[in-house]
């Protein structure tokens, strides 16, 4: 049976910027398009060889905003994808759509190429809101995005929102969920916001401009928590909440350690044992692929010690979390310090034990960079102690 692999495809367009955004993305840059259509076709048609005996379970459109790509583009891409790959019958292929550039004509193309779940942008329901962060959109066209993908019959729509915005209080950012909750989505990813260095949102904190604080944020997250779970939203990491049978499959993928291949400028993959990242340079990145030349920015051969610290790292991001025998088994390390912090931590509330396996509460969550970090180092620790003695026993006697 072949092994399952994912596909993210980057799209670095955009209409225009948002002022919290920090991934590699351009905006005026429409004239490159179809070049950067070249590349990207050449790149995977290249790519292609190397993944025989796998079979690609999972595409995701990112961005950028792929929906302003073009569909005619996305089904090009979908073509060759099709053509090149082992692409599964139930794939789960993810299109990332801004509510200003869809309507029922483009969801029933791109339904048609096989895209069959939609993920939208709409971050808020009020348009006060969406217009400080220079989102291009309003909630009134969020919602009549919706209403186009279900006409053209997508069954799988996810919504993203931010909370913590500039002026945002508890009332606001409840009534945005509340109003969102009628649209009926089968998943939610619900950020809160982060200011980027280097961003205008980050200009605009410096010159003074009042955000949410952390404890305030910490409310609006934990009544998010439990006001999805009533809803039928089910938590299955820090930030995303599906119905059942609606998990990002994709994105599951990153979580779980999973293999998965990127393609274009600023693109992770994680293949064959290795992690790299390709150049974020969309001149760069076309000149490479079409004329020869170096594409990678960087390439690590993860080892097997590595890959315990990206275990604890991302399956803590699951309410699935980690389970004793599992990690002694992939990584032959000792669980007994990390269950000792852990045992530390539901006396705290901030995880639970269900058996053998470890996950964070929704408290445990909010602090989770700390948490994880401590147990990193509680790992690292375990991993000298089981070197320093096989070194001692090694080196030459004295004398």
């Amino acid at each position: 049976m072949a092994e399952k692999l994912g596909l993210y495809v980057h799209i670095p367009f955009c209409r225009s910027k948002c002022d919290y955004c920090d991934f590699y993305s351009l905006a005026g840059k429409e004239g490159r398009m179809d070049d950067y259509q070249k590349a990207l076709l050449a790149h995977m048609k290249e790519t292609a060889p190397l993944t025989r005996g796998w079979q690609v379970d999972t595409v995701y459109f990112g961005g950028g905003t792929p929906s302003f790509y073009g569909e005619k583009r996305l089904r090009e891409v979908l073509k060759t994808v099709a053509k090149r790959f082992d692409l599964a019958k139930d794939a789960e292929i993810t299109v990332e759509c801004n509510p200003d550039s869809v309507d029922k004509k483009v969801f029933q193309a791109l339904r048609r190429a096989g895209v069959n779940r939609i993920s939208l942008g709409v971050q808020s329901a009020h348009d006060c809101e969406l217009n400080c962060l220079h989102r291009p959109h309003t909630f009134q066209q969020a919602q009549r995005a919706v209403a186009a993908a279900r006409e053209a019959k997508i069954k799988n729509i996810s919504l993203d929102l931010i909370y913590g915005l500039p002026n945002q209080d508890m009332a606001g950012w409840r009534d945005t969920v509340e109003q969102v909750l009628e649209l009926e989505p089968e998943h939610l990813s619900c950020y809160g916001l982060k200011v980027e260095p280097g961003t205008p949102l980050d200009d605009r904190v410096v010159r003074g401009e009042k955000l949410p604080d952390d404890d305030q944020q910490a409310d609006m997250y934990l009544w998010t928590v439990e006001r999805l779970a009533a809803a039928g939203y089910r938590q299955y990491e820090i930030s995303n909440f599906a119905r059942a049978g609606f998990q990002s499959r994709h994105n599951l993928k990153y979580w779980m350690g999973r293999p998965y291949i990127g393609f274009g400028p600023g693109a992770h993959s994680d293949f064959g044992g290795r992690r790299y990242s390709f150049i974020r340079d969309l001149e760069g990145y076309i000149a490479a692929v079409l004329e020869g030349g170096t594409v990678i920015d960087e390439s690590d051969l993860i080892p097997q010690r590595e890959r315990g610290g990206e275990y604890l790292m991302l399956r803590l991001r699951t309410t699935r979390g980690i389970e004793e025998w599992e990690y002694r088994r992939e990584f032959f390390m000792n669980f007994d310090p990390i269950e000792q912090k852990l045992e530390e931590y539901e006396r705290q509330g901030w995880a639970e034990r269900h058996d053998r396996r470890w996950n964070l509460t929704a408290k445990g969550f909010l602090v989770s960079n700390q948490l994880i970090g401590e147990l990193l180092s509680i790992q690292e620790e375990a991993t000298l102690e089981k070197t320093l003695p096989r070194l001692k026993q090694g080196r030459p006697e004295e004398g």
